[in-house]
């Protein structure tokens, strides 16, 4: 391999922003920010919006959407016009 072409791939501390959970994976994420983990080493860090810890597929947790839909709502609203083109 050639060497000084390759990402510099080490540990890399995310931090899932909506569950505050931290995840410490080995990764070549490219980051300027640094944050001391609990183990009191000081990582490469990397805020997330959104991880396995806070998305609703993989916490079981399903987010209400509307009642009803689009179709639903126009029908409900002309249920009772009948219009016949006579």
């Amino acid at each position: 391999m050639k060497p000084g072409i390759h990402p510099d791939y080490r540990p890399v501390l995310f931090h899932d922003l909506a569950a505050d959970v931290y995840f410490l994976i080995g990764s070549c994420a490219v980051t300027d920010k640094t944050r001391t983990h609990s183990d009191g080493v000081t990582y490469p860090y990397v805020p997330l919006d959104i991880s396995s810890a806070s998305h609703p597929i993989y916490t079981g947790q399903q987010r209400q959407a509307k009642s009803e839909g689009r179709v639903a709502g126009f029908n409900k609203r002309f249920a009772g016009f009948v219009g016949g083109g006579q």
